[in-house]
């Protein structure tokens, strides 16, 4: 089957593509050229690498969200105001691209107070929202900085970011704590570091050394240890947001572990939890942003 169109999710540290006919998904690949690797002119050739050989005479439409649309990406694209829907406008066409292609990129989004941006994930909430008619709530896009976006009528009213991934990979892989951090799980452990965490997120710092001296003192499992900072972490950014998902309706967008385990601590609380795949939301959102696009060319 002949590619119709070419999905892209082009973030900081990855390159994914898609050969698309439809909604159906032909072929994929992808890189590890992500924005903050490359220079504006180096674009253009790490997306061609990929999907060279999807390529006719004919131009074929690269839809594409993510970071390459920020300042030092590929193309900027402005960011849009909200309240407003995930995906207001057009995406922003890549000017002087190769004639095979013609290159979209989708706007991100900004909230002027308390100020927070986003780029990539508004194209997951339209994904998410166009297969869910009327669906209000919030949605939380757990990752290296988790987003908790609140939606009513269609559109993103407010959100905020966390950097619980990002500080998780910094405490565990470059802290004290890497020496008494590694792989494995303590589901228990977890569970009780995110209880912990919410009832006292002022003891945080304190709570985080605690498992290096628990590995000096007692040799605490390193899986375990990584358990309950994964927990301590997630409870203080729960107790965060607790304004944002108590007896609310809830959904989760993610990679299916992370999304698991969020899932697990909200349920913990008692939230119930609705769970979207970020992958299958991507692609939805982008083939809702092609249609906009194509409207206007």
């Amino acid at each position: 089957m002949t590619t119709e169109w070419i999905a892209v999710d082009w973030g900081t540290s990855h390159l994914r593509v898609w050969a698309m006919q439809g909604d159906n998904v032909l072929d994929q690949a992808q890189s590890d050229r992500g924005m903050a690797r490359l220079a504006k002119e180096a674009f253009q050739p790490a997306l061609l690498d990929l999907i060279d050989g999807w390529l006719s005479a004919e131009p074929v439409d690269v839809l594409a969200c993510g970071m390459v649309g920020a300042r030092q990406g590929w193309v900027e694209a402005p960011y849009a105001a909200v309240p407003s829907a995930p995906l207001p406008d057009a995406p922003i066409r890549v000017p002087g691209t190769d004639p095979r292609i013609r290159a979209f990129v989708v706007p991100g989004l900004k909230q002027n107070a308390p100020p927070d941006v986003m780029r990539g994930e508004e194209t997951q909430i339209t994904g998410f929202l166009a297969t869910r008619p009327n669906w209000d709530g919030v949605i939380c896009l757990p990752g290296t900085h988790s987003k908790w976006v609140q939606v009513s009528a269609g559109e993103v009213v407010s959100f905020r970011t966390f950097m619980t991934g990002e500080m998780f990979a910094l405490l565990s892989g470059q802290s004290v704590l890497k020496h008494s951090v590694a792989e494995g799980w303590d589901e228990d452990a977890f569970a009780g570091a995110v209880a912990d965490a919410l009832s006292k997120p002022e003891q945080l710092a304190a709570r985080l050394f605690g498992l290096r001296a628990a590995d000096l003192l007692h040799e605490q499992d390193k899986g375990t240890a990584r358990a309950k900072l994964s927990g301590m972490l997630i409870g203080a950014e729960l107790a965060a947001t607790r304004p944002y998902w108590l007896g609310q309706q809830l959904a989760i967008i993610g990679a299916e572990e992370i999304s698991q385990i969020y899932a697990g601590a909200l349920q913990l609380q008692g939230a119930l939890v609705d769970t979207a795949n970020a992958t299958q939301c991507t692609l939805a959102g982008l083939s809702q942003a092609r249609k906009l696009t194509r409207q206007t060319v």
